[in-house]
């Protein structure tokens, strides 16, 4: 059925309720809202609350209990002795994800002992699959009683230092025996080989004590440079929210010239966090007084100052990944001077699609940012993707479908940025199993589909994206980040091995409207989902850092850096940044926190399964010694924060000059960096001219009189840059201070 609904400015909307008792139930919350004239900011809200009690996913922890229940009563039935082990390797498998590892491990141990009772393995036909069960529950055991329970900032960071040894090792060295089961039924079991030695790495033996037959080398995981040691400061600072998988912010929320923090968790009933700075090493969790706490769930946070009234707005996305079951709203969050207000019905942009990917973009160049929404569609549901046309501030139209860009695929990824340089932004849709989209941004014609010509169709496994000028060459290049949502061979992927994985993809922009695919050093990144670009070592060239993993509890794998060597390649540095976390790693944001000239990260970790949460970290920037220039660039004509504008920093380098390119905005698809753009300049003279192609106009304008490890306000049309005067304080001085006052 379809219901008509209509809000208080009158604007007609259709919300199609397909037979999924989810989609409908929200459809009658919506209709018994209006009816008895329930206020629209309290509408998502409200329909969030009622998610989060009867959505049927293991995040539910109500809802798995009773799945628990209703497999134990089954295996009371059971029929066979073998149907009874398949019931119970279910059970167990639920009560890990969920969790609740102890009773995981009796479940387990419970199957072992029947079977050798009955002195029979007919079930199984072998002992590995219970044995690499046992392996996983005893490893994530370790894992909680270590990481989290003794957490320390070494827990968990690849290669494992002494300082990120166990503590209490009985669970990993139990691992040990069983994944040693394991590997000697299955000599070649890739995954049973790469959690055995990186649990010898939790209890100090490895690489001595790993039998040479299934040692991984510890010279593959050597890194290619040195960009310096990062340090986790979160947990001192107490900006360490512990939850599952989610969008992060870096952003000064309430212009007080310091960035602060938003993260999600897309647990159904796990609200916004906001960790605001107070610009002299200290941060405050805020929720209730700024309207975040009813604000549950969401995968992806995007940012963008949608009103042009000088604050940062969030749209907060949600139902990704759960495919019928994501009928779930977004939010847009109203910035009202560090205040957040729901107005997501108001302006006209409430709908129930699975998505997790959005991204901000002034596509028809009239100074206010539109909006588009990649959606999930499968085989039993078509979801097409949303383009959002920002009317004044005031609402938004979906104009997808009259624009040619209502994509139907399982979009992951989404960026806009003006890749053949003719003044209006196109767009890039990484699609998880299809063929990558790209269109290209014809003004009132509308978008064309050119991936084909433009050869940027792979990887057909893909999750982040985004266009940056990695080369400094004045063309937007391609990022695509390779993913599979399956279990992958990790040892293979290590070792150069052949493997299934699909592995990122860098294109170079040939000017000419076709990219090439380049051989950049990042295709040994898999399982790529948070992700990030920014200058970290501040020598002109962004670089990269990747985060990884998938629901699978065995996708243990380390995130990693890449420094970009002067535009020719980029080079592994995670073991020496002290970044390779082995948790999940999603939203990533880059900005400099303690205003020092160089940028910090902050990351969102956890899972998808309500039993694998971790705590989020705050990786300190240990400086480099290069220039570096802050630049607040503010629109008058284009939108106030100038998103999808050209930035060009022209700087005298010994006897010539050198051009240092970026593009404003809040950087990749899965994590968002500060809207100040702060540019790395290396080791320069001096600062010669700063050019802005403004996004509305098209028009360049030069500023001058611009000097290096400062900030400055760009105003368009006025031409004169405005120093701005920002407190600074060191982060790990900071997080020392507050270790030793704890």
């Amino acid at each position: 059925m379809s219901l008509l609904i209509r809000d208080r400015r009158t604007i007609n909307r259709t919300v199609e309720c397909t037979g999924r008792w989810a989609r409908a139930f929200v459809c009658l919350l919506i209709v018994f809202s209006h009816s008895t004239g329930g206020a629209e900011d309290r509408e998502v809200v409200d329909i969030l609350r009622k998610l989060s009690k009867t959505t049927r996913v293991e995040l539910n922890g109500e809802l798995n209990r009773k799945r628990v229940d209703s497999l134990r009563t089954a295996i009371g039935n059971a029929p066979s002795w073998s149907r009874e082990v398949r019931l119970r390797l279910q059970v167990g498998d639920l009560l890990l994800r969920a969790g609740r590892t102890y009773e995981s491990i009796e479940e387990f141990r419970y199957i072992e002992s029947e079977l050798s009772r009955r002195k029979s393995t007919a079930p199984l036909r072998a002992t590995w699959p219970l044995h690499a069960f046992l392996g996983l529950a005893h490893m994530r055991l370790a894992e909680q009683e270590n990481c989290l329970h003794l957490h320390n900032p070494e827990s968990c960071l690849f290669p494992i230092s002494s300082a990120g040894v166990h503590v209490l090792q009985e669970s990993a060295r139990q691992a040990l025996l069983e994944y040693s089961q394991v590997l000697e039924q299955r000599p070649k079991d890739g995954a049973a080989r790469w959690l055995f030695n990186i649990n010898h790495m939790t209890v100090g033996s490895y690489p001595h004590g790993v039998p040479e037959k299934w040692r991984i080398d510890p010279t593959v995981f050597a890194s290619e440079g040195d960009i310096g040691r990062f340090v986790d400061v979160a947990s001192a600072l107490d900006v360490n929210a512990l939850g599952l998988s989610g969008g992060s912010i870096v952003e000064d929320f309430d212009r007080d010239g310091d960035l602060d923090f938003m993260a999600s968790s897309w647990g159904l009933d796990h609200p916004l966090r906001l960790f605001t700075n107070g610009g002299d090493g200290t941060f405050v969790q805020s929720g209730t007084s700024v309207g975040l706490s009813d604000q549950l769930g969401g995968l992806n946070l995007v940012h963008a100052d949608y009103d042009n009234n000088g604050y940062a707005d969030v749209f907060v996305l949600r139902g990704a990944w759960w495919n019928e079951e994501g009928h779930h709203p977004n939010s847009l969050l109203r910035n009202e001077k560090g205040d957040f207000v729901d107005v997501t019905a108001e302006v006209g942009l409430l709908s129930f699609h699975p998505t997790q990917t959005a991204a901000w973009g002034d596509y028809d160049n009239d100074g206010f940012v539109d909006l588009y929404v990649g959606n999930e569609s499968n085989d039993w549901e078509r979801h097409p993707c949303e383009l959002f046309n920002n009317k004044g501030g005031v609402r938004f139209v979906d104009r997808a479908k009259q624009a040619g860009v209502d994509n139907v695929g399982y979009v992951k990824g989404a960026a806009w940025g003006d890749y053949d340089n003719d003044g209006d932004i196109d767009l890039f849709l990484s699609r998880m199993g299809q063929v990558n989209a790209l269109y290209r941004n014809d003004g009132e014609a509308g978008f064309r589909e050119l991936s084909a010509t433009a050869g940027v169709e792979k990887p057909v496994w893909s999750f982040p994206t985004w266009f940056f000028d990695y080369d400094n060459d004045g063309w937007l290049d391609l990022f695509v980040g390779g993913y599979d949502n399956d279990a992958i061979d990790i040892t293979a992927v290590y070792l150069g091995q052949t493997s299934s994985a699909s592995r990122s993809m860098l294109f170079r922009n040939g000017s000419n409207g076709r990219f090439t695919a380049v051989d950049s050093g990042l295709e040994g990144a898999v399982l790529v989902m948070g992700a990030n670009y920014g200058d970290l070592d501040n020598d002109g060239f962004v670089d990269v850092y990747l985060g990884t993993g998938n629901p699978d509890l065995r996708s243990l794998l380390p995130n990693r850096m890449y420094r970009n060597n002067g535009g020719m390649r980029f080079l592994d540095v995670t073991s020496t940044a002290g970044t390779g976390h082995l948790q999940k790693g999603h939203g990533i944001g880059f900005g400099d926190v303690d205003n020092d000239g160089d940028q910090d990260i902050y990351q969102v970790m956890g899972g998808a399964y309500s039993g694998d949460t971790y705590y989020n970290v705050l990786y300190a920037n240990p400086g480099h010694g290069n220039h570096w220039v802050t630049l607040e660039l503010e629109g008058v004509v284009s939108s106030r924060d100038a998103i999808g504008a050209r930035i060009q920093v022209r700087v005298r380098q010994g006897d010539g000059m050198r051009d240092i390119w970026a593009l404003a905005g809040s950087g990749g698809s899965f994590g968002g960096s500060s809207l100040q753009q702060e540019i790395g300049l290396g080791q320069v003279g001096e600062i010669d001219f700063v050019a802005v192609r403004w996004p509305a106009t098209g028009e360049v304008e030069r500023f001058y009189d611009i000097s290096m490890n400062g900030a400055w306000l760009l105003r368009e049309g006025t031409g004169k840059a405005v120093s701005i005067d920002r407190r600074s304080f060191d982060l790990m001085q900071s997080a020392d201070h507050s270790t030793r006052h704890h």
